[in-house]
């Protein structure tokens, strides 16, 4: 099988899965993120690593609006057409042309709350929001409109699915947790759906990158065919059987983005990879919790990748 064949298979439960899949994926130089260095550097680091998908990272991070200070600004939030996106676009046309024969092409997709995160800040969207969400609401629907213009085309140009990245719903994120449900799941579902609809592949990711989480169940009933998170709640650790069994579908993931697999030596990175291994859900793909960190040796990510492909369970 191919890498693109190896994947779908992760998603067919009557096939017996003889080999584990891996992956990890980090932010380049920003001298990557564009054009043709784009294209390659990610190429590059595809064939080098040998992860089973093409994982294109989400450069056109929305740019921060001063004048919005109080909950009545959303409202003044700018709506980015196309041209927008045009550079992330590029990249995305390039990938699919040069990779999707060999393997799957995914993009990371930030959430509106994220983006909206980005426009403002952490802080200061949480208190909008907890201040009068329906004012906020009106921000949040103009970048859902605008990211799903950039979804549709990115389907259109072939892309096979997206690592949709969520946040919204950590542990003291809102002090009234109802809000997670009116100001953000919305937003989420309105390009998942859409998302699931059109692709054959689609990754969830409920990122901690700010804050820990107590509880993944607001999560559950997201589309995605993929589960990754990180395994450290704030009550304590969770396994990836019980991710697995929580969301209904295979999990990836099991390394800390921080941990032995940046920092370790090559030895101590097989070791841990097998460590997981060994618990690990028969529907699994060997991952980190979150993007790994920009100066990790690819050597590290490549030896991590090929113990969990070579790898056979007892």
């Amino acid at each position: 099988m191919n890498k693109r064949d190896v994947l779908l298979s992760l998603l067919d439960s009557s096939t017996k899965m003889n080999y584990v899949p891996a992956a990890f994926f980090l932010h380049f130089d920003p001298i990557y993120h564009r054009g043709q260095a784009g294209v390659d550097k990610h190429l590059e680091y595809f064939h080098y690593t040998d992860m089973d998908f093409v994982k294109i990272q989400y450069e056109q991070v929305f740019p921060h609006i001063p004048e919005i200070q109080k909950p009545e600004d959303w409202a003044k939030m700018p709506f980015f057409k196309l041209d927008f996106y045009q550079e992330q676009l590029g990249v995305v046309a390039g990938l699919v042309k040069a990779a999707k024969s060999e393997a799957l092409v995914l993009l990371t997709l930030y959430s509106p709350f994220m983006c909206a995160v980005n426009t403002s800040s952490a802080a200061l969207l949480a208190e909008h929001i907890q201040q009068d969400p329906e004012k906020v609401k009106l921000g949040m629907q103009v970048i859902t409109d605008s990211l799903m213009q950039f979804v549709k085309e990115c389907i259109r140009l072939g892309l096979d699915g997206f690592y949709t990245s969520t946040q919204g719903g950590e542990k003291d994120r809102f002090t009234d947790p109802m809000l997670f449900q009116e100001c953000v799941k919305p937003y989420d579902l309105a390009l998942m759906e859409e998302i699931n609809r059109s692709c054959i592949f689609n990754i969830l990711h409920v990122c901690d990158f700010q804050m820990p989480y107590s509880d993944l169940s607001p999560f559950v009933g997201y589309p995605g065919q993929i589960v990754n998170t990180n395994l450290e709640l704030t009550g304590g650790k969770i396994s990836a059987q019980q991710v697995s069994k929580m969301f209904g579908r295979p999990f990836m993931g099991g390394l800390d983005r921080k941990g032995v697999i940046a920092t370790g030596s090559k030895a101590e990175v097989q070791k841990a990879v097998e460590d997981v291994l060994r618990t690990a859900p028969e529907r699994f793909m060997l991952g980190a919790d979150c993007t790994v960190p920009s100066q990790t040796p690819w050597d590290n990510l490549r030896t991590a990748i090929l113990t969990a492909h070579n790898y056979r369970r007892a």
